[in-house]
């Protein structure tokens, strides 16, 4: 990924350059009060139960990632000095490999094991299907569809 901030996106709104995860301004803002808090920070989006398939935001090595996990992008976040880590577990990215991740902020408790928890807001994934453009350029190959008239 390019070392331009990843706040930059608006959600669902495709990208100049094919990245497969973005970041609202409100979760960049939200990272650099918690990078303050806890240093550096990492996400995993498993899909699993607790909270459904929302990412769960850790201190950077706090989850333990394996052969099991996928690492999909370093988010560079302005005035946050190391990158964010997203990870996702190879089962989610099968059905996800396809789609553009943003990450959001909404009000509402998460998880009691996401570090944004005890502030009263949640990280949220918004997402959309990668354009035929960025999928090419992903090297995808292009999901089948059914198209019957």
């Amino acid at each position: 990924m390019a070392n331009t901030p990843a706040e930059t996106a608006a959600p669902g709104a495709p990208s100049a350059s094919p990245r497969r995860v973005d970041l609202t301004g409100e979760a960049a803002d939200l990272l650099r009060r918690l990078t303050g808090i806890h240093g550096p920070l990492m996400f995993h989006q498993s899909g699993g139960c607790c909270d459904g398939s929302s990412p769960m935001c850790y201190p950077a090595g706090d989850f333990i990632t394996s052969e099991a996990d996928v690492h999909l992008a370093d988010l560079h976040v302005d005035r946050v000095r190391a990158p964010i880590g997203f990870w996702m577990s190879v089962s989610q990215y099968a059905y996800w490999k396809h789609t553009h991740l943003t990450v959001d902020v909404v009000l509402g408790r998460g998880s009691g094991f996401s570090v944004e928890a005890p502030e009263g807001v949640r990280f949220l994934i918004r997402s959309r299907l990668f354009s035929d453009e960025e999928t090419a350029a992903l090297g995808l190959e292009a999901p089948r569809v059914n198209r019957t008239g």
